[in-house]
């Protein structure tokens, strides 16, 4: 039965491993460049699909559809907040020449 169970939780953990290091790669990629914000926002976006590799692991192993569900609903978030920043990327390069994070407290009113 002991020996049942840690070969359960040993085939979850190998995948729950590969999200965890997507997420900590995107920790890293915002951590590390301050500079360019298309690389932080890309960044994000790594964090968004590591939770949601890890939402359909346990979705899987769980045999249940709800972390398939939210995983879609997380899609759909990461997909209007990539679209929103993007715009507001484009506009601030109209406006600036620029995309230089340094030069984004300006913008204030």
């Amino acid at each position: 039965m002991i020996n049942i169970l840690f070969t359960m939780i040993l085939d979850i953990l190998s995948p729950l491993d590969v999200g965890f290091y997507l997420f900590l790669i995107g920790v890293y990629g915002i951590f590390t460049n301050r500079k360019n914000i298309i690389i932080l926002l890309m960044a994000i976006e790594i964090m968004l699909l590591a939770i949601n590799y890890n939402f359909l692991v346990a979705s899987i192993y769980l045999d249940d559809l709800n972390g398939q569900i939210f995983a879609l609903l997380v899609l759909t978030v990461a997909a209007a907040e990539s679209a929103i920043g993007l715009a507001l990327l484009m506009i601030y390069f109209r406006a600036r020449g620029s995309i230089a994070i340094d030069f984004i407290r300006l913008i204030k009113g």
